[in-house]
């Protein structure tokens, strides 16, 4: 249903590098990249598989939580990211687990990523 989404963060290099952690796990790398100064620091950042989905760049941070799920092949998929994600710096907010209360094979995974943002990792599949 979603061509691609993207939003800005408040430190483009930073959670460009935590997003390519935390992504890795579940097959997404930086497939395209606008630099727009000399040094790096601003620009966007578009991730996915084949062509970008999922974009990050420069501009007036998100006021409030915004939450984004990422589809996992498995569960060992979202634990990767879980791990991943935390390792890259970004804080627990529901470790890999079941989520019954969503459905019967709900697992998922939560961070907050640099800027506060929650991100899940989210396989729907009996295991």
């Amino acid at each position: 249903m979603i061509d691609h989404m993207g939003f800005p963060v408040t430190h483009f290099a930073r959670s460009k590098e935590f997003y390519a952690r935390a992504l890795e796990p579940l097959g997404f790398r930086v497939v395209m990249e606008v630099s727009l100064s000399d040094d790096g620091e601003d620009g966007y950042a578009g991730f996915g598989d084949e062509r970008p989905h999922f974009w990050i760049g420069t501009g007036k941070p998100l006021a409030g939580r915004l939450h984004v799920a990422f589809e996992a092949k498995n569960r060992a998929a979202v634990r990767a990211f879980y791990e991943a994600a935390i390792a890259a710096g970004g804080k627990d907010n529901g470790s890999p687990g079941l989520r019954p209360h969503y459905h019967e094979n709900y697992y998922g995974a939560f961070v907050l990523d640099p800027d506060g943002h929650n991100i899940e990792a989210v396989n729907h599949l009996p295991e």
